[in-house]
């Protein structure tokens, strides 16, 4: 059998296409132009590429078509698949490899008797050669040892390896590594989505951009009109309900691929809904019910971020208190600065847990989440005492914090003010919580955020719940 030649340059889209046709599904524009790029790189010999496209676009799905284009024109070729981790990589390496077992024009890759794994596989081609036609491996990994023609960076940067400076350089280390496994005239190209300012896939004329000499294709979800790079899977409704669940933050981020510092970011008081009304406790049928401004409460609890020394000085410690309904809505109901006599009896840490107490007891809170990073290890013991003698049905759970705190603010509150989702009692607006969201900055010293902090532990601590919709009508059942 005679392979695909490559000498036209529409090979690539009538691969795309024939699979497309196989698989009953369309083409969307969106997918031909990043087919006709990746043609025209090649056709340039272009050997330093970077693809950003928007979140949801399929530009890993179309990496692996082109990979298995490739080697169906080139079957000698190895390409090395890079990603944050091994499973990333390998879900692409298992792709192509169902890419090449069923793709009319891949036939003459079958018949051969070497690797043939979800991470590696090896097609029928002439000579010995050590290495796999393709490979995934994990950036943390070792990388070295190995030669390649293709190297595909996809998804190098993720939110966990570049949120501090040390995990940047780290990353870009590691990533160094591909100059010395690439063969001479080899191909690399990088895909993905900047994560943090600082990224990968910062614009050449950002000072220190690390690919800035490569040739880059950017296809953000809108353009400069405000219309969208794929109107059927992206329509405006379904953008704005997107932008509104993840924030502006990681909406500017992931689907504008603009690097976007997070010290841009600002928390507004104003978006935060404000109501007067107290819960309403009673029972119906046996059943308890709480509600809220007419809504039924589905859940709820406490986040307490302790803190001793006198008032005033050092960190607060502040114990926020929030609702929640079947809609997806948040209720900031109490925000309390538990404050203690550091010359009064009992000691300060049991008089701060009787307070959390009371209030858990007032409030009806199921559970109260206590930080234990720091001064907090011992507390819950002690808590748990308190709401015994207080009578509180509360649970207290031991919580942990691993992410930065400017990151965890921003991963609660961002998202909930951009929805207009975040309800606070007016008694939260005689705090200084207010104060706290106007002069907030991640990064900020000497900035108070322990309101914000605790804020973000309740939000964290909840569910994602989308909005409820009716049934759909089925007519009459054989039930009756």
């Amino acid at each position: 059998m005679t392979t695909p030649s490559e000498d036209t340059q529409h090979d690539f889209l009538e691969f795309l296409y024939a699979w497309n046709l196989r698989a009953g599904i369309s083409t969307p524009g969106v997918h031909r132009r990043i087919a006709r790029w990746l043609m025209a790189r090649h056709a340039g010999e272009d050997r330093r590429l970077l693809l950003m496209a928007f979140r949801g676009c399929g530009k890993s799905t179309l990496i692996g078509l082109w990979c298995a284009w490739r080697l169906s024109v080139q079957p000698e070729l190895r390409i090395r698949v890079l990603a944050a981790d091994h499973m990333l990589a390998a879900r692409m390496v298992s792709t192509v490899r169902r890419i090449v077992e069923r793709h009319p024009l891949c036939r003459h890759l079958l018949g051969g008797d070497e690797t043939w794994a979800s991470d590696r596989f090896t097609v029928k081609r002439a000579g010995a050669i050590r290495e796999p036609s393709m490979l995934a491996q994990g950036i943390g990994g070792n990388v070295t040892g190995a030669r390649a023609e293709i190297i595909i960076c996809d998804d190098v940067e993720v939110a966990g390896n570049c949120d501090t400076p040390g995990k940047r350089e780290e990353l870009r280390e590691r990533l160094s590594e591909c100059e010395f496994i690439l063969t001479p005239g080899g191909t690399i190209l990088y895909v993905g989505t900047p994560h943090c300012a600082e990224s990968l896939y910062a614009p050449p004329e950002a000072e220190g951009a690390y690919l800035a000499t490569y040739r880059r294709l950017r296809i953000p979800l809108l353009d400069a009109t405000g219309r969208s790079a794929w109107a059927d899977r992206f329509p405006r409704d379904g953008i704005q309900a997107l932008r509104d669940r993840v924030g502006p933050l990681q909406f500017q981020r992931q689907m504008m691929l603009e690097c976007a510092a997070a010290g841009a970011a600002r928390l507004d008081s104003a978006l935060i809904i404000r109501y007067r009304e107290e819960p309403d406790y009673r029972e119906a049928n046996g059943r308890p019910i709480l509600s809220l401004l007419g809504r039924c409460l589905v859940s709820g609890g406490g986040f307490w971020d302790p803190a001793y020394g006198r008032p005033g000085q050092g960190d607060a410690s502040v114990l926020a208190a929030t609702y929640a309904d079947a809609e997806g809505n948040h209720y900031l109901h109490r925000l309390a600065y538990i404050t203690q006599d550091p010359d009064g009896t009992p000691d300060p840490a049991t008089q701060q847990c009787r307070r959390v107490a009371a209030i858990a007891r007032e409030l009806l809170l199921p559970v109260v989440r206590v930080e234990t990073n720091g001064i907090g290890r011992f507390l819950p013991a002690l808590l748990r005492r308190e709401m015994a003698l207080a009578g509180a049905a509360c649970t207290v759970v031991e919580h942990a914090s691993h992410r930065p705190k400017a990151e965890r603010i921003l991963g609660a509150l961002d998202p909930a003010l951009a929805a207009r989702r975040l309800h606070a009692h007016e008694g939260v607006f005689r705090t200084a919580f207010p104060q706290e969201m106007s002069e907030w900055k991640p990064g900020a010293h000497g900035v108070r955020d322990d309101a914000l902090d605790a804020v973000a532990g309740c939000l964290l601590a909840e569910p994602v719940r989308m909005p409820g919709l009716p049934p759909v009508p089925r007519g009459a059942s054989w039930r009756g």
